[in-house]
């Protein structure tokens, strides 16, 4: 089994940055890929980045382009995602997830709140 922890959520302003971790313990040879997942209050989770545990190659949906980055510390086993120019539209719990190369996202942490004002 894998276990993910998410942290660094919070409160800020619009035009504010927030740096998302998601610690992996446990098998994480078994992961492929980590990716961040957002829900908004009312809405159906989407994905919004991933990356290869080992070989990188990020990959962003169109509405965070340009404005949040994903990397992955392999050391420390830690996957980030660096949020800037933060918009009040980017309000939601955001996972993070693991899948193997085999099967989908099987991996989930439990959720940190990002809250954008105004």
């Amino acid at each position: 089994q894998v276990q993910l922890v998410e942290s660094g959520g919070g409160l800020v302003q619009a035009g504010d940055s927030l740096r998302l971790s998601c610690a992996a313990s446990g098998r994480t040879f078994n992961i492929f890929e980590m990716g961040w997942f957002r829900q908004a209050p009312g809405k159906e989770r989407e994905f919004v980045a991933r990356i290869t545990w080992s070989g990188g190659m990020p990959y962003y949906t169109d509405s965070v382009k340009g404005r949040f980055t994903i990397s992955r510390n392999n050391a420390k086993n830690t996957v980030y995602l660096q949020m800037n120019s933060l918009k009040p539209e980017d309000t939601a719990v955001y996972y993070c997830a693991g899948r193997t190369a085999s099967g989908g996202y099987a991996y989930w942490g439990q959720g940190t709140q990002v809250t954008v004002s105004s």
